[in-house]
């Protein structure tokens, strides 16, 4: 029997403490009223998740344009939290470790599957290594790249991490081949409340490509510009179109090949940047992203564009090793290099390119 939004798990634990319906609504009072910025977040999303309304109102993440609010079922949220535990094994009584912000999707969930599932969930402030002075091991958690790059040496606390909120670059997970932790990215958005997906990034067997596999419940399709079209009626009653250009596998797998909106067509021939990005991964340790000027020859022209913070990249040496590596097409050779000191970023931490972009004032 799937339990209802108004039902707290009689194993669930924050910080150590069973907690009924009432008494936890005074925690979150509590967390508004005297805690940390983090906990005030948490806080003010737990006191709507325990209000009376079948709704919660979440805002998009904002990296592919204006944050928007969007309007959220509980219950879906429920169902989502459902899923992730069948997917992962999580049974009653695991231990679980909330570094995310609590104002976003990401960290909601974490909260909210900690409350169905019947975890025992910890609560961290959501800085970039939220485990370096923690000495308890986990079973699940989820974090950001970034979090996940600062935290290399500490990641045996944890049993299985889900990284989201941004690609995993090709450098980063080489580096986490080596580590004990089951690491998994996801695919989503907070119109899917979080992840309808998820691939290893570890532990593969030898020669096995990593792909996305769906969630249970979730059905996957494309329509004709070949981007991911995804049924997922216990999560959304609308079919969601998404933007994400894919390679429909099986009707459970799917390979992510890039954004729609981000594809630069350069003297007729289709770039995915993300694609190349990943190949440029070991050429660059900066923040980096492709994308394309007009050019009246081409149409569009490739460029690259790197956040130089110390002002210390060489680009004539930097195009020179591109042009050398052998990973790279003719096509996918940036034909401009270009720096910032700063990359326009979301809240999160999302690099926003187009805003970026604009800020090159080319």
């Amino acid at each position: 029997m799937i339990p209802s939004f108004k039902d707290i798990h009689q194993k669930f634990q924050l910080e150590g403490t069973y907690f009924n319906r009432e008494a936890l609504k005074e925690v979150a009072y509590s967390f508004v009223k005297e805690g940390k910025p983090y906990e005030q977040t948490l806080g003010n999303f737990l006191m709507d998740w325990l209000d009376d309304k079948t709704h919660v109102d979440v805002y998009t993440s904002g990296s592919t344009g204006v944050p928007k609010l969007i309007r959220l079922q509980k219950q879906a949220m429920v169902n989502s939290a459902i899923a992730t535990g069948d997917i992962f094994g999580l049974e009653p009584g695991n231990t679980a470790l909330q570094c995310l912000p609590s104002n976003f999707i990401a960290g909601k969930m974490m909260l909210v599957r900690a409350v169905v599932l019947g975890l025992s969930l910890d609560i961290a402030e959501p800085i970039a290594n939220p485990l370096a002075t923690n000495q308890k091991h986990y079973d699940f958690c989820a974090m950001v790249p970034l979090q996940v790059e600062a935290s290399i040496e500490y990641l045996s606390k944890i049993h299985t991490l889900i990284v989201g909120g941004a690609p995993s670059s090709a450098a980063l997970i080489q580096k986490i081949q080596s580590v004990s932790t089951k690491v998994f990215a996801t695919y989503g958005m907070t119109e899917t409340i979080t992840h309808i997906a998820v691939k290893p990034l570890n532990h593969l067997p030898k020669g096995k490509r990593a792909v996305y596999t769906v969630l249970p419940d979730v059905y996957i399709t494309k329509d004709d510009r070949n981007c991911l079209v995804v049924n997922a009626p216990r999560i959304s009653e609308e079919q969601i179109i998404t933007n994400d250009v894919v390679e429909i596998l099986s009707e459970k797998e799917f390979e992510w090949l890039g954004r729609i909106d981000n594809v630069i067509n350069s003297g007729g021939i289709k770039l995915h940047p993300e694609q190349i990005e990943e190949k440029l991964s070991s050429l660059i340790t900066n923040r980096y992203f492709v994308s394309s000027v007009s050019d009246k020859k081409l149409g569009e022209k490739l460029i690259l564009v790197v956040e130089d913070t110390e002002a210390s990249i060489d680009i004539a040496q930097l195009q020179e090793n591109i042009e050398a590596s052998k990973k790279f097409s003719k096509y996918e050779i940036p034909k401009q290099i270009y720096t910032l000191p700063k990359f326009k970023e979301t809240n999160t931490g999302k690099v926003q390119r187009f805003q970026t972009l604009a800020s090159l004032k080319l």
